[in-house]
């Protein structure tokens, strides 16, 4: 089975303050782009089906729950919230999801139930193994069956293979195979590979960053999905370079159009919760590009999963072959 067209995958790291509880008080600066969550989802949503465009939205698990009694039913943690969604919008999300999963090919795949770092220090595998079965637990028990994940910090640890598959996730996003993306603990990130990641946004220091069909399945079992671009937000000061960073993204997608490959876009809601109008303007400009490029070369738009299988029916049927 050969694949004859590139693919443009975007994947979303739907966390609001879960992604970084240590990192944004409420009471911060932070504060606006979290609320403004709610704001954005809906705008990206819109947008994705004026172009037709399928999508993953990585979600923590804790986002699923309704109340905080349902949350302590599957939770393995011990934490402190609100009572719901309605006075805690910052750690419940059960109509977002919801509003996600009635639009056409929105996948929802899992970031972990808590934002599970998995190289940091003092996690192990039976931790990880615990956290992964609140998060399968919870989807499952509103009506979704988990196959993708995201890993926060996209921290894959290969050990953890296994037990990804045996919960039923058939892949996962891997990092850029470039040395500034580099998975590695926190502490580990040095800052002059932040200020090339951040200069990557604007100057071809990394190249595309495409996938081909041929790379994607792993001898572990896992379909690696790996990212391509993350999507950099708004920013006012940076915003006479905005041509730059449009193009790195618009280029990207044009060369994996052209060569069949894949190109994977990835962003947070949060990064639009703030400057939604302008961030909307920009996600409208790519989706203008790949709009030429499915046009032109026969390009498709596809989730995590969608690739996943497509990967997996190639092997299968490949294995067939061999054996014939």
């Amino acid at each position: 089975m050969s694949v004859d067209f590139g693919a443009l995958v975007i994947s979303l790291d739907f966390e609001i303050h879960w992604g970084g509880p240590h990192l944004w008080p409420l009471n911060g600066s932070y504060r606006g782009n979290l609320l403004g969550v709610r704001r954005a989802v809906p705008r990206i949503l819109d947008l994705f089906e004026e172009y037709d465009i399928a999508a993953t939205w990585a979600t923590v698990g804790f986002l699923f729950a309704a109340t905080r009694r349902e949350l302590e039913g599957f939770s393995p943690y011990q934490v402190s919230l609100g009572n719901g969604e309605e006075d805690d919008p910052f750690h419940y999300a059960p109509s977002l999801i919801d509003a996600i999963s009635k639009r056409a090919r929105q996948e929802i795949g899992t970031h972990t139930f808590s934002h599970y770092y998995c190289l940091e220090r003092g996690q192990d595998r039976a931790a990880f193994k615990a956290d992964l079965r609140s998060a399968v637990a919870i989807a499952r028990k509103h009506g979704f069956q988990l196959r993708s994940i995201v890993f926060p910090r996209n921290q894959f640890n290969p050990d953890y293979a296994d037990l990804l598959l045996e919960a039923g996730i058939i892949c996962y996003r891997g990092n850029a195979r470039n040395w500034m993306y580099k998975a590695s603990e926190m502490h580990a990130q040095k800052l002059y590979m932040r200020c090339a990641r951040l200069l990557d946004h604007y100057l071809d220091l990394s190249g595309s960053n495409l996938s081909g069909w041929d790379d994607l399945l792993e001898r572990n079992g896992l379909t690696n999905v790996a990212s391509s671009r993350f999507l950099r937000h708004y920013t006012p000061c940076l915003r006479h370079f905005d041509s730059l960073r449009l193009g790195r993204i618009v280029n990207g997608i044009q060369k994996a159009a052209v060569s069949g490959s894949i190109y994977h876009l990835a962003w947070h809601p949060h990064n639009f919760g703030s400057y939604t109008d302008e961030n909307i303007a920009f996600l409208r400009k790519i989706l203008e590009a790949f709009s030429r490029s499915r046009e032109r070369y026969r390009m498709r738009s596809l989730n995590m999963r969608e690739v996943a299988e497509i990967a997996n029916s190639r092997a299968q049927m490949q294995a067939v072959q061999e054996r014939r």
